[in-house]
């Protein structure tokens, strides 16, 4: 096997590990911890973390340790959060979900700019196009990634199956479920009540055990990878404020501004997904050992779609893609508004969980594409601005998910799903009016375009 694809698979599998861990955590965190809002507080300030690292650290981290050991050391802080759950209290969840926050941004970027100097690479060595093996280098990641979603929730599905069965929900309960629930949903109820502290205990070992193995495979197989990037004289001599700040910087491109709202409207429907349908639908009328098995389905649509839209969008373009995301989570927004989650319709919630993966990937995919495309020249400051906006709307949403009644956050993802398509159109419009680029810059952002094609 070729180095290159080796580390590929490394990359992929470090990633697998971790986020089988802190994906079937972030998923129960509402469900586990919903005394006081414990669990949504922790969420939102992890992103608020995630906030403020993705306005200064990812440039800054990259250029100092390289990306290898700016991976390794944002794993880290995954794994301190896994730790944090052991003895979850506001004394440990919120300091371990900063530290958390604090190592999402560069995680990314790093292995963003991992995976797209390493493409480009080989590409040269072997006279393929860059653009190729970028893709062949994403598409494999994403596979093996993506199905982190489905691991870690089975985990903790099987781990909670254990609980003695539940009695029925009370109707009086079911009233309270879904988009009427305002935080009244999980008062008393039999089949929401927490799993054995032993049972807690096992998952969280297992999450953590699976974080430590992550964090060694890359720190002893993962090979550093230089950046092969313009050679100019004064590239090393850019003063620190200017690294700093290039994150910033990039808002002077009115492009950008006028895309803040899709990331954003990517964090707002993730945390609801995260946050308020596993509590107020799954959890409320079908109990905790169900959240698991419902997030699996979603993973897998979302897995399996942003694998199908790589290929798609080269007959499709991207426009009508994003059109398909914003038709199917606006069907899915009124829908959830309208019905009333009820057990004996077990199907639906999980027909939810799916449409919802099949809306997500578009968001996930194209969105990175389009930064890819427009800001080429930029991309680490560009891939930080993306987890910015995005981590912003997760602090908003999980900010406002103890004080809100859903159905009021519903209406709240229908306006913002509405403006970031005004706003990705009117993008759109301005890439169709502008001048062609130059043959010599096409191909390079041809190569960059596939970058993000099928990445988170």
């Amino acid at each position: 096997m070729e180095r290159s694809l080796k580390n590929v698979f490394v990359v992929s599998f470090g990633f697998l590990l971790l986020f089988t861990a802190y994906g079937g955590l972030q998923s129960l965190q509402s469900s586990l911890y919903s005394e006081e809002g414990l669990g949504v507080t922790a969420l939102s300030t992890l992103y608020g973390a995630v906030l403020l690292s993705s306005m200064f650290l990812p440039p800054l981290l990259i250029k100092k340790f390289g990306c290898k050991w700016t991976i390794v050391l944002s794993m880290c802080c995954y794994v301190a959060f896994s730790l944090g759950n052991f003895y979850a209290s506001w004394y440990t969840l919120i300091p371990t979900s900063i530290l958390l926050g604090l190592g999402a941004a560069p995680l990314w970027s790093a292995h963003c700019t991992y995976l797209t100097i390493m493409g480009n690479t080989q590409a040269e060595k072997v006279g393929k196009v860059g653009r190729d093996v970028v893709n062949q280098y994403f598409g494999i990641f994403f596979l093996i990634f993506q199905s982190s979603g489905v691991w870690g929730n089975l985990i903790s599905s099987l781990v909670f199956g254990q609980t003695p069965t539940q009695e029925a929900v009370p109707e009086e309960q079911l009233l309270s479920c879904g988009a009427s629930d305002c935080l009244m949903a999980l008062a008393s109820a039999n089949s929401t009540q927490r799993p054995s502290q032993t049972l807690i205990y096992t998952l969280l070992g297992i999450y953590t055990g699976s974080g430590v193995l992550a964090v060694l495979l890359i720190a002893v197989f993962l090979e550093p990878i230089k950046d092969a990037q313009p050679k100019g004289e004064g590239e090393k001599k850019l003063p620190f404020w200017f690294t700093l700040l290039s994150t910033f910087r990039l808002l002077r491109d009115k492009r950008l501004r006028l895309l803040v709202l899709l990331p954003m409207y990517s964090g707002f429907e993730q945390a609801f997904l995260a946050g308020d349908y596993t509590r107020s639908y799954t959890t409320c009328a079908l109990g905790i050992q169900f959240v698991g098995y419902v997030m699996i389905c979603f993973s897998a649509t979302n897995a399996l779609c942003s694998v199908l839209y790589g290929r798609l969008s080269q007959h499709t373009g991207r426009i009508a893609l994003y059109a398909l995301g914003a038709v199917t989570h606006l069907s899915c927004i009124v829908a959830l508004l309208l019905w009333r989650p009820d057990p004996r319709q077990l199907a639906v919630f999980f027909v939810f969980s799916g449409l919802w993966g099949v809306a997500d990937a578009v968001w996930q995919t194209q969105n990175n594409v389009l930064y890819g495309v427009l800001f080429e020249k930029d991309k680490e400051a560009a891939f930080a601005n993306y987890r910015l906006w995005e981590a912003l709307g997760f602090t908003i949403a999980f900010g406002y998910s103890t004080f809100l009644c859903v159905y009021v956050k519903l209406y709240i993802l229908l306006g913002i799903l509405s403006l970031a398509m005004v706003a990705y159109g009117t993008v759109e419009h301005l890439e169709a009016q502008s001048p062609a680029r130059p043959a010599a810059t096409e191909q390079k952002k041809a190569a960059e375009e596939a970058v993000m094609e099928t990445a988170l």
